[in-house]
């Protein structure tokens, strides 16, 4: 005969099992924060914000004019050669330009020892720069932590 002690313990683990499940499936888990560095009243960071918003990440954003973006930029270690117009902060990495959706969460998948990602310039076709059936070639560069860059992804011209 089951004791009622026996039916609670049963029901209360099974519960917090089904709890458990439903907190690690992808409709429930927190979105990815990132924080964003921006110029004063610039369209096309403020369309990669939008973009990040719209790929389901929870972003917050900062305005910084002229040298304070630039010394921002310096203290988190983006090379000269890879500056764009804003910088994003994501799980310790930096974000340097627009860079895709699917880049920065291989980047949060794989973790590899770097600064981050750049998409230096402002690529036509890029994510807030344009339409992508219509865009130029660009590449995604990983950011080594002794400044070095390397490919991490390539985008083809459409178009």
């Amino acid at each position: 005969m089951t004791q009622p002690f026996d039916i609670t313990r049963r029901r209360a683990l099974l519960s917090g099992l089904a709890v458990a499940t439903l907190a690690a499936s992808p409709g429930f888990a927190q979105p990815t924060a990132i924080h964003v560095v921006k110029g004063t009243g610039c369209e096309c960071c403020n369309a990669w914000v939008a973009y990040l918003r719209d790929e389901g990440f929870a972003v917050t954003e900062e305005e910084r004019y002229g040298t304070l973006l630039m010394t921002y930029k310096n203290e988190v270690g983006v090379p000269q050669k890879m500056i764009s117009c804003h910088t994003g902060m994501v799980d310790g990495y930096v974000l340097e330009g627009h860079v895709p959706a699917a880049d920065i969460r291989r980047l949060l998948s794989e973790r590899p020892e770097a600064i981050g990602l750049a998409v230096p310039g402002m690529p036509y076709g890029s994510p807030g720069m344009g339409s992508e059936d219509d865009r130029e070639a660009y590449a995604v560069f990983l950011i080594r932590r002794d400044g070095s860059a390397e490919v991490f992804s390539e985008y083809e011209q459409l178009g």
